[in-house]
């Protein structure tokens, strides 16, 4: 059944490593900031042609779908995999086209790798930050629970009807 989701839960949870980024106010937060609710956070970067947009476009579909009681338990993060170009500001901007409430987080680059090793969403760091580079990142989702552990993962391609059937359950389940 959650292959019609692509979700994969976790066996057992897994804590995450003490990290510090800065939001897309330019607030700094630790990891202990995704608590109190269900995130479903993915590496990615403003300038991304393809997988971000499609994602963010989904994951506002898919929120705008889900039962209200659900819906607000619920926050879809996009860690920047390119601090350079990825500013608070430019977050902000980037993230408010979506008109989903999403947040942004940005960081130093070790911060953002060992998060990126902590989720099991691999990203590489560009070598070069000149002129129009492209980032390199996973297309998949972690699934961190309300109290600060990563509990799976869904997937690309994203499927939103499995998704707004077995979702809900997760949650509901806690």
């Amino acid at each position: 059944m959650l292959d019609q989701a692509n979700l994969l839960i976790l066996p057992r949870e897994r804590q995450l490593p003490d990290v510090e980024l800065i939001d897309e106010q330019g607030q700094t937060v630790t990891t202990d900031a995704l608590r109190d609710h269900w995130y479903l956070l993915f590496f990615g970067f403003t300038a991304c042609p393809d997988v971000c947009p499609t994602t963010l476009s989904d994951m506002r579909r898919l929120l705008s779908q889900l039962p209200p009681d659900v819906r607000e338990q619920v926050r879809v993060v996009l860690i920047s995999a390119d601090p350079a170009r990825d500013t608070p500001e430019a977050l902000r901007t980037y993230l408010g086209y979506y008109r989903a409430n999403f947040k942004g987080l940005t960081g130093e680059i070790p911060e953002l790798q060992k998060m990126s090793k902590a989720l099991g969403l691999p990203f590489v760091a560009a070598t070069s930050m000149e002129g129009d580079y492209n980032v390199s990142h996973s297309s998949n989702l972690a699934i961190v629970g309300p109290n600060g552990t990563l509990r799976g993962h869904i997937r690309a391609p994203l499927k939103l009807d499995g998704l707004l059937q077995f979702l809900p359950q997760l949650i509901e389940a806690k």
